[in-house]
């Protein structure tokens, strides 16, 4: 029997590829104007996803390069640090980082 493939993401900071499981997922809110960057816990939503790492490390690097604008191909606002951090803090909070997260929409096998 062979063994589970998990899929495997790169984060949009350090650029390290990572577990799917072990990243947070963001996306454009599209029912805004501008469209905003918003998380995406539950791994849901439409559209593109950009992948971080969840730590303030790869946050500040995401900010210092605008890398979400990079990721989203289009001219995004970056979320305020605090945001970011409080996503982050939810994602410890939550387990998100544990083999309970869901697959991304779409990435079912």
């Amino acid at each position: 029997m062979s063994e589970h493939h998990s899929p495997q993401r790169t984060c949009i900071g350090c650029r390290r590829v990572d577990d799917q499981a072990a990243l947070l997922r963001w996306v454009l809110d599209r029912e805004t104007t501008p469209f905003t960057v918003v998380p995406d816990p539950a791994r849901r939503k439409s559209g593109r996803g950009a992948w971080m790492h969840p730590q303030p490390e790869c946050a500040a690097i995401i900010v210092k390069k605008r890398a979400f604008a990079r990721a989203f191909r289009a001219p995004v606002p970056t979320p305020d640090e605090s945001v970011m951090h409080a996503a982050i803090d939810a994602f410890a909070t939550c387990g998100r980082a544990e083999a309970n997260v869901q697959p991304e929409s779409g990435s079912e096998d």
